[in-house]
């Protein structure tokens, strides 16, 4: 049995469960998996599988059994360390990090070696595609890597190495694929191949009405972790605008995260106490739910990949509003799968808004109180987003699609060789 290695910054990881599931596909197709998490998970009572190789923290014996490594294969990691040091335009800090992902690497390496592993995947394009990278250059094997948004817009520190070292690069988005292309015309373009992420599609589902009491108050439901990122205080902001203009309305926050401290402060700096709610990390069980009891599903993000979010709600027949952002507009097409508005842009955030709240209403009052007529234009939208996700966003479609891509890409491409010096071809 062929045996690859799997690495993610973090696994399990409740927000990414596209690691676990792909890595489930690749077993189920044969091949051995040796799991790896960079850093210690912060949850590891999750009922899930856990990872077989955790790096950090480091021990003394692993630290110098991974000095030995680099002792004994010199040649391959003296490359590494001249880009970091001499080339490219990255500051100091960067340059000391990834010194230390160098040796982290190193460290991955040792981990791996008599586990008889012919490839290394590595989820993400921050550090721990370098960690695989010189992993996978001291033992002389190749390694692939996914990119979704930030890790490729946002921050690509050594993307160019990176890339120039893997065996093939997985994206998300044709958007993806396009600006790779753009941005590093030396890059081979049958090396970049899109591999969309997916989700689950109910199939007994009978779509729903948003429940509410008050049949004007708009019900606002965003997903996704507290981040900047993810830009929450721009969707607050807008509420406090739309609380201005007298629209009745009800927001919810689901997800964790680092800014909720500050959330917290700017809901009550902009007296929205009793109108925006972080409701704190929720459960996938109670997903389904929160999406089905809202008007309108939300995404403020300044980078995406494609969001599972947009998907999971679109799935369930939600209307969406979205930023028109690298692929998100893959999924959501304007005015027929969902609504889109231009990134940064609070009137246009604002206009779409409003236009489908009178869309709602107006659908309500046609309807004597309900818009489950088939004649109801958002009707035709919800279907139509149910339909997009069912036919190019699939879990179970794109899974398959993933291991065909990626069994093929691992057999079919001539090896690497060790003593092929990529780096220093570009120094």
């Amino acid at each position: 049995m062929r045996t690859i290695a799997y690495l993610a910054n973090e696994f399990p990881s409740p927000v990414e469960p596209y690691v676990k599931e792909e890595i489930t596909e690749l077993e189920q197709r044969g091949l051995g998996v040796v799991t790896g998490s960079v850093r210690r998970p912060q949850d590891s009572t999750m009922n899930t599988q856990q990872p077989q190789i955790v790096l950090r923290p480091i021990s003394v014996t692993l630290l110098l059994q991974a000095v030995f490594l680099c002792a004994c294969n010199w040649r391959q990691i003296v490359p590494l360390v001249l880009r970091v040091l001499i080339r490219g335009r990255e500051g100091p800090l960067q340059r000391i990090k990834a010194l230390a992902h160098t040796f982290l690497g190193a460290c991955y390496a040792v981990r791996l070696q008599g586990r008889d592993v012919k490839h290394i995947h590595v989820h993400h394009g921050y550090f721990g595609s370098y960690v695989a990278m010189t992993a996978a250059r001291l033992l002389g094997i190749s390694f692939s890597m996914t990119l979704h948004g930030s890790d490729l817009l946002l921050h690509a520190a050594y993307l160019d190495v990176k890339l120039a070292a893997c065996k093939f690069c997985l994206t998300v988005s044709d958007y993806n694929r396009d600006y790779i292309l753009a941005q590093y015309p030396q890059i081979p373009r049958e090396k970049i191949v899109v591999s969309r992420m997916g989700v689950g599609v109910p199939t007994m589902f009978t779509p729903q009405d948003a429940p509410r009491d008050d049949r004007s108050r708009l019900k606002l439901v965003a997903v996704g972790r507290l981040h900047p990122v993810k830009d929450h205080a721009f969707l607050i902001r807008a509420c406090q605008q739309l609380a201005a203009m007298g629209v009745e309305f009800e927001c919810s926050i689901a997800g964790e995260g680092q800014e909720r401290n500050s959330l917290e402060n700017l809901i009550v700096e902009c007296g929205l106490g009793q109108i925006v709610t972080l409701l704190g990390h929720v459960d996938s069980e109670q997903l389904g739910p929160l999406y089905d009891s809202a008007d309108v599903v939300i995404l403020t993000s300044q980078s995406e990949g494609i969001p599972l979010v947009l998907m999971e709600a679109m799935a369930r027949s939600r209307i969406v509003l979205a930023p028109a952002i690298t692929g998100i507009p893959e999924l959501v097409i304007p005015g027929k799968t969902g609504f889109l508005y231009g990134r940064g842009s609070m009137s246009d955030f604002l206009r779409e808004l409003l236009f489908i709240r009178s869309m709602v209403f107006t659908a309500e009052s046609a309807q004597g109180g309900s818009s489950n007529s088939v004649n109801a234009p958002l009707d035709w939208i919800r279907h139509a987003a149910r339909v997009q996700v069912l036919q190019n966003f699939n879990r179970t479609t794109n899974l398959q699609r993933f291991a065909d891509l990626f069994l093929k890409s691992i057999s079919s491409q001539r090896e690497q060789m060790p003593d092929e010096s990529f780096v220093l071809q570009q120094i």
